[in-house]
């Protein structure tokens, strides 16, 4: 199982992905370590910083003619990524 799940493209952290700040959705189990080695050998970027933070799903509610629906959305972790100067990530591949 790969610990970077998926990059964040907000408006958001495209903001910071100009200082050199880039986020990712990573497995809950992940620590700093693994993530900034994992982003390190996925994009061949020097990683001097790491910050993470965790989510917890929302609880949500669908009303229905026959019934009310409860649920919660999935928990998550998200890490914010800062690179080396000079180093950028990529995630559209040249497009």
């Amino acid at each position: 199982m790969s610990i970077l799940r998926k990059p964040l493209v907000t408006e958001k952290v495209s903001a910071l992905n100009e200082s050199g700040k880039y986020g990712f959705i990573v497995d809950q189990n992940a620590n700093k370590v693994e993530i900034k080695k994992a982003v390190e050998k996925t994009y061949g970027v020097t990683v001097e910083k790491v910050n993470t933070m965790v989510y917890q799903g929302n609880a949500k509610t669908k009303y229905t003619k026959s019934k009310v629906v409860s649920g919660r959305t999935a928990s998550f972790k998200k890490a914010i990524v800062q690179v080396a100067e000079g180093d950028i990530i990529d995630f559209y591949g040249g497009v």
